[in-house]
């Protein structure tokens, strides 16, 4: 439609043009559209470039289609199409998602024959997939390589080496690439601060956890669910609710009750009833209404416990207060 219209008004599109339309129909994942595009602008003169093979490259990648990006890219090189490092970091970034890590080296090294300049983006995608996989030694390797030969890591460079040392609890490390962040720029993100203080609580050091948590707070930062629950569990595992809901009670009221709520869930699962019903009864008392899923869980962690003087009281609040959320799925 676009295209038509901007024709009507006498205006010439060009290669770049087609290749922002191609690039927008792969995003959608309209691929048809987007080869029928590529048709018409060769019909018309204009040759797919190296960007209009990305844009579809890109797009059947993130929808795991890697086969038929390769056969994109073998019509390409038949039509002269040379590859550059944004070809090949798309189909490495792909590869290691899929934890195909023999095949990402493969790309890397065919990188570094065919003279492209390796970014740190590269280097990264690797860094990343080798921590996933706790192969940490293949990591700093290849970190400490990129910054021999003068890149300069990012925040998800740093972010991917201290998730796989706290990954595999060597803490010290991770704690070391932390204040080494600095070094190149880099700021601590929330994931960053989440993947530490997990690994501290693993190991039971709840203090600094604590002063972690609250370091990331006073600078802005919002705790994903996961650490606010990691950390507010562990301190219910040594009998001390106290800070647990005082971790809690930082947090705005959103994320307070989804925190509560799963914090609830997972109280009960462990049979910690006793502890469960004091998160479940501030639920209450903020006046918020109960999750039908939650309350499940909650009746029958009572229940199984024999602790029927509880499931008294909460049903007949609950009614009273007619605080059931009848819309709640989880």
């Amino acid at each position: 439609m676009l295209l038509s219209r901007m024709k009507e008004q006498g205006l010439v599109p060009n290669t770049n043009t087609y290749t922002a339309l191609i690039d927008g129909h792969c995003k959608a994942g309209n691929f048809e559209r987007a080869y029928d595009l590529m048709n018409l602008m060769s019909s018309e003169g204009f040759n797919p470039n190296v960007c209009t093979y990305n844009a579809i490259v890109d797009g059947l990648c993130k929808r795991g289609r890697v086969v038929e990006a390769y056969k994109m890219l073998e019509d390409g090189f038949h039509n002269g199409l040379k590859p550059d490092k944004v070809t090949y970091n798309i189909l490495m970034s792909e590869h290691c998602r899929q934890a195909n890590i023999r095949q990402a080296l493969v790309l890397f090294n065919k990188m570094l024959k065919s003279g492209i300049q390796i970014d740190i983006h590269s280097y990264t995608t690797l860094i990343a997939v080798f921590c996933r996989e706790s192969r940490m030694k293949e990591s700093e390797m290849f970190f400490e390589e990129a910054v021999r030969i003068g890149l300069i890591p990012t925040n998800k460079t740093y972010t991917s080496m201290i998730c796989g040392y706290c990954r595999e609890g060597n803490l010290t490390l991770a704690v070391r690439f932390f204040h080494r962040m600095s070094d190149h720029g880099c700021v601590p993100d929330s994931i960053t601060y989440g993947a530490i203080i997990s690994g501290l609580c693993k190991q039971s050091k709840l203090d600094e956890a604590r002063g972690l948590y609250d370091s990331m707070i006073e600078k802005g930062l919002t705790p994903c669910e996961v650490t606010r629950v990691t950390l507010a569990y562990e301190y219910c595992k040594v009998d001390d609710c106290l800070s647990a809901m005082i971790i809690l009670e930082r947090l705005e009221k959103k994320l307070w009750i989804r925190t509560a709520n799963t914090l609830v869930r997972k109280l009960c699962s462990e049979k910690k009833v006793g502890m469960a019903a004091l998160f479940f009864n501030k639920l209450l008392d903020m006046d918020v209404n109960v999750n039908r899923v939650i309350l499940a869980a909650f009746m029958t962690a009572c229940y199984e416990s024999n602790n029927y003087a509880l499931v008294s009281d909460v049903s007949a609040r609950i009614n009273k207060e007619n605080r059931l959320d009848i819309k709640s799925t989880k």
